[in-house]
């Protein structure tokens, strides 16, 4: 069981067969999970050695178990994928031989083994330049030998979907070419199929592959439209589904093929026949839907569900164009209205992106004779939606919102909101708000339909709506008797309808003590809490003659069973009240309202730590963040700022924190973003902690370089940048924290490690640049950070590169926009200096960067880094980017065309000649599509 201590090291020389088969079996049946991950880390250090091609060859061909095989066929795969530039093109004939008699001797052994090598001869086909109508070549080797059917569907069923993986960067030029290919072999491959099922006949497992690898050249949307609309197998397909007996798993595969049918005809009108031929077909598998129902098979229940969604996919613009006519039949509605009426909600789930589609499509066309053909659809999917809603009526305690029938409802929610305005707010509103009304309905149905009005009550115009008001007099009678659930949906809906509060300010009372209440009751807590905050918000000016009672609540906070979600949020609305208050009380108030927390964060700091472990600060933290965060009071200028006096009171108990839990990331994180808010809250009024603060933070960062503090660095900068009085400071505080920061990157793989930190880095360079370039540019440091930018644009992670790139492009912007600031000339000739210096190192990188390193969203990003280089100097950018092209590679491994000469140069002049940024990004997102 200890095979991999010794002996094996392939770094100095290729590991025995004997040594591999050892890890092999210690990687699936060691008993001691430590083995199996040395097992585990040795063999990926094979994996990714030179000797993998050798040994999974002869793993294949001495076949001594599965384990062994699969590991092979595997690693066979990922080379293929990953390695394939390894191999010399005078060895890739023997490779695709070799591989091809491999799957033909393991063909029995086991179905995933076969998969693994069939997905490595189609990412071999993809990627060999030289194996010239690969489906053609295998079809006529193999199609004559019924033993050989198994892989050969295989093969022919991975080759389509491998073309857009994306592990294989094959470029645009040879994916036009393999299409074009497969398209042309397609009738053969389908013709094999039908053959195929005619010979094999009801062999159920043949018929699922064949139904699997017609499916997989459905999505590729190469078949023939009129060609498959007059096909046998497109009837045997329908033969099976409406068919009772037909397995689950054939039933499964069916379907899937069905729905990849449709959704490869999506534009109808240029697919006529095969679009008929499919929507007469799914119109016939009612029946078999209500058998499904009626022996409660829910697998083929949902597999109905969702080729009828897929049907109103694929037909949505013919229904809304000619509703009723032809293929725009409104049956294909009346199928899922069927589907929405069966009992498991699962089921009208799968439709929910047709209905919010259909109501996207209808609010475009807003035609008000179409909305009419439509709305009572829409009704009646908002009744079934209600019952869908209902609680089971044993149900105890509140609605939970986090499993999954809470996400169904949210769900529900949603869809509602987006279609409601085909039936109209104000009518459903009222609608529901009579079926409480005069029918006396269990408390089930009480509380589903509270949670639908809950859900179109914002979207109902609180103007003139007798029915709102009366609805918010009855809510807040409603008994402590009823079931907890309809209450706790009940102050859902008050909270929901702070717009009518804020209108009748006579309700805030009422409304105010019926949320006291439910604040009260554990389970009821933290939804009052949200519902207080929304009244907060909504009605800021009515509810400052009831701070007091705010004030209380935030006081005793801790006394009420909430949630920290719910605490914050309560805190929130106290603060966002406040600020509404007369500038002469804030001062006090605000004091009052942060003294719990302050209190609260001294006692943890006099406690003695219990086992070497200080108690956790972070609840306090974040509701004085909070707190800071919305007490933004309107101060004229040359008034003193209210908060300003609070915040100097209590930087000491933030500092002594701050220092207590320097170690913690987590802690550090909330008391830098707590002091963030602080700082915006009171602007340039927090001048005197300034140079504590950044002293503290210096001396911390060289010790544990936390990222948040060169955000905290940023914040500063942004707030005091242009003083002058300031500049100087905050530049030595750039470059003390820098120091650390280079370190920290330049160890191996230190940009990948920490992408956090480089966003971080470059927020607060970009704030320096915004709010003193001069400063920045004539300092020392600048190389360094222009450098470690360079460096940075390869990284793939969202924020950083977005950072990284903002950084650059606002950077060599400073010197292309004059704004007739008397620093401009001086930036202008500080920026050419760095240019000279690093723009054709820039532009490569980002070249290089661009094609090879980073996903397509980014695009637009390098792009603006390009316009500005261009904007700022035209003659010499062009120069940079025709150096920057000719390094790129021309041709791929297998022999193929990358990039052709005609290529590069229509890109260099689509750039060059741009007279707008959006047409540099044009050019880019097509060019890349070269190397991806």
């Amino acid at each position: 069981g200890k095979p991999v201590r010794d002996g094996g090291r392939h770094k100095g020389g290729k590991p025995t067969i004997p040594l591999v088969y050892q890890a092999v079996q210690a990687l699936y049946h060691d008993p001691d999970p430590a083995g199996k991950e040395r097992a585990s880390v040795w063999l990926g250090e094979l994996q990714r050695s030179m000797y993998a091609w050798e040994i999974s060859d002869q793993l294949l061909q001495l076949k001594q178990d599965v384990e062994s095989c699969y590991f092979a066929a595997q690693t066979m795969k990922m080379k293929i994928q990953t390695s394939f530039y390894e191999l010399p093109a005078e060895t890739h004939n023997a490779l695709r031989d070799s591989l091809l008699s491999h799957i033909q001797s393991l063909k029995d052994l086991s179905p995933i083994i076969v998969t693994q090598l069939a997905l490595a001869i189609a990412d071999l086909a993809l990627q060999m330049a030289s194996w010239k109508g690969c489906v053609h070549t295998l079809i006529e080797k193999y199609n004559d030998d019924v033993s050989s059917m198994t892989f050969l569907i295989e093969i022919l069923t991975v080759l389509p979907e491998e073309v857009h993986s994306r592990s294989l960067r094959i470029g645009a030029n040879r994916r036009t070419e393999i299409i074009e290919d497969l398209a042309y072999y397609s009738s053969t491959v389908v013709t094999l199929l039908t053959t195929c099922v005619e010979k094999t006949g009801n062999d159920e497992k043949m018929l699922i592959k064949v139904f699997r690898c017609l499916g997989s050249w459905f999505n590729l949307g190469v078949l023939d439209s009129n060609f498959m609309a007059s096909n046998q197998l497109l009837i045997v397909l329908f033969q099976v589904l409406q068919r009772d007996e037909t397995s689950t798993n054939l039933h499964e595969a069916a379907s899937d093929c069905v729905c990849s049918a449709l959704y490869a005809i999506e534009s109808v009108d240029t697919n006529v026949a095969l679009a008929m031929q499919l929507f007469q077909g799914v119109l016939t598998l009612e029946t078999a839907y209500h058998m499904a129902v009626a022996r409660e098979d829910l697998d083929k229940v949902l597999n109905y569900c969702r080729i009828f969604t897929e049907l109103c996919e694929t037909f949505l613009e013919t229904t809304v164009r000619s509703p009723g006519q032809g293929m725009g039949d409104l049956r294909t509605l009346e199928l899922l209205l069927i589907c929405a009426g069966h009992p498991q909600y699962e089921v009208v789930e799968i439709s929910f992106n047709f209905w919010y589609r259909l109501g996207e499509h209808l609010y475009k066309t807003n035609e008000p004779a179409l909305h009419a053909i439509f709305r009572p659809y829409i009704q009646r999917l908002l009744h079934s939606l209600a019952r869908h809603c209902q609680l089971d009526s044993d149900h105890e305690g509140i609605p939970e919102d986090t499993d999954d029938f809470g996400e169904f409802r949210m769900r529900v929610s949603d869809l509602v909101k987006d279609v409601i305005f085909l039936v109209g707010s104000m009518e459903c509103f009222s609608q529901l708000y009579s079926t409480l009304k005069d029918g006396n309905p269990p408390w089930e149905v009480t509380e589903a339909v509270l949670f639908i009005m809950a859900a179109i009550a914002k979207s109902v115009d609180p103007q003139n709506s007798p029915t709102l008001t009366e609805v918010l007099e009855q809510v807040v009678q409603l008994p402590e008797t009823v079931h907890i659930a309809v209450r706790y949906t009940s102050i859902e809906l008050v909270g929901e309808m702070s717009e009518v509060v804020d209108r009748h300010p006579r309700f805030l009372d009422p409304v105010l003590n019926y949320l006291m209440k439910g604040l009260r009751e554990k389970p009821l807590a933290s939804v009052a809490a949200k519902a207080i905050h929304n009244i907060c918000s909504v009605c800021r000016d009515h509810m400052a003659q009831h701070f007091q009672g705010l004030l209380d609540i935030a006081r005793a906070l801790d006394s009420f069973a909430l949630s920290t979600e719910a605490a914050v949020g309560l805190l929130k609305g106290t603060a966002l009240v406040l600020a509404r208050l007369p500038l002469e009380k804030i001062a006090e108030c605000l004091s009052d309202l942060c003294a719990v927390q302050v209190m609260a964060l001294k006692k943890l700091l006099a406690q003695n730590p219990t086992n070497g472990k200080t108690a956790d600060p972070t609840v306090w933290l974040d509701r004085l963040a909070v707190i800071f965060r919305h007490t933004n009071p309107i101060v004229e200028n040359g008034q003193t700022h209210p908060c300003q006096k609070v915040i100097q009171e209590i930087w000491p108990v933030l500092s002594e924190t701050l220092n207590t839990h320097q170690a913690d990331n987590r802690i550090v994180e909330r008391c830098c973003r707590c002091l963030r808010f602080a700082v915006r809250c009171v602007g340039k009024g927090s001048a005197s902690l300034l140079q504590p603060l950044v002293t503290q933070m210096v001396s911390v960062y060289q010790v544990y370089p936390h990222s948040c503090f060169l955000y905290l660095g940023s914040i500063l900068v942004d707030e005091y940048g242009m003083e002058d009085g300031c500049r100087q400071g905050l530049m030595d505080m750039l470059q003390a924290l820098c120091m650390p920061t280079f370190q920290l990157l330049e160890q191996p793989l230190g940009l990948r490690n920490h992408p956090d930190t480089v966003d971080d880095l470059f927020r607060l360079a970009t704030r320096f640049v915004q709010r003193s370039p001069v400063t920045l540019l004539s300092s020392g440091i600048i190389v360094h950070i222009i450098q470690c930018a360079i460096a940075a644009t390869t990284l793939d992670h969202r924020d950083a590169n977005c950072s990284v790139m903002k950084f650059v492009r606002d950077l060599i912007h400073t010197g292309v926009s004059n704004d007739h600031e008397e620093d401009f000339e001086l930036r202008k000739q500080l920026i050419g200096q760095a240019m000279e210096q690093h723009g054709q190192q820039l532009v490569t990188q980002l070249m290089h960067t661009c094609c090879f390193c980073l996903p397509a969203y980014t695009l637009p990003d390098v792009a603006e880094v390009l316009w500005e280089i261009m904007v700022f100097n035209r003659p010499t950018f062009c120069r940079w980017l025709e150096v920057a092209l000719k390094g790129l590679p021309k041709e791929t491994t297998g022999g193929a065309v990358t990039v052709t000469h005609k290529q590069l140069t229509d890109f260099h002049k689509q750039v060059t000649s741009a007279e707008e940024c959006k047409q540099v990004c044009w050019a880019i997102r097509e060019f890349t599509r070269l190397f991806r």
